[in-house]
């Protein structure tokens, strides 16, 4: 039985074991030996990453051609109009070329949210909004370009789900292993 684990990186943390910079890994949160992450969250991000021993299983979960779903709650700055929202959803135009349709709606802040350490930069005078996006492709740092591609930079990224898992009940540094273990 393949093992896996669920994990709520934080933010600030690496999606890799080791580094030579000293910096914060997986390896501060993830004690098990043998497993590893099933795609990648940038250190800037946070949220749910799936650990396991499985290859095929890995390759499902991080491979584009096999479309896995995952969704994000992203908090973006200003107020996206129906146009931006739009765009979003039918695909957004990167210099590597046209994304994916997506699915996208406005959400409230998600309830029971952790405060970020350090906490995002606010400015008085200009609204944020939460957005739920759900994508089937992975690029690199493909939210934060699609958002800010339609005029709303992301300040906080934050995966929520990997096909049917999810970060219920996982505080930010939190592990669940699903294999009894």
């Amino acid at each position: 039985m393949p093992r896996v684990i669920l994990l709520n990186k934080p933010y600030d943390v690496l999606c890799q074991f080791t580094d030579r910079e000293g910096r914060r890994t997986l390896a501060d949160f993830v004690p098990e030996s043998g497993v590893y992450p099933a795609g990648r969250l940038d250190r800037d991000s946070e949220g749910l990453v799936v650990l396991t021993d499985d290859g095929r299983l890995q390759a499902r979960i991080s491979d584009p051609k096999h479309a896995m779903s995952k969704t994000y709650w992203v908090q973006v700055e200003g107020v996206p109009d129906s146009q931006a929202l739009k765009a979003l959803a039918e695909g957004v135009a990167l210099k590597d070329g046209l994304t994916q349709p997506a699915r996208v709606k406005v959400i409230d802040e998600p309830p029971a949210l952790w405060p970020r350490d350090p906490p995002i930069r606010t400015r008085r005078h200009i609204p944020v909004t939460w957005l739920e996006l759900t994508l089937s492709e992975g690029r690199n740092r493909q939210v934060r370009r699609m958002t800010a591609a339609v005029g709303h930079p992301t300040l906080r990224l934050i995966r929520y789900r990997v096909g049917s898992w999810t970060l219920d009940g996982l505080g930010p540094g939190e592990r669940l292993c699903l294999d009894g273990s």
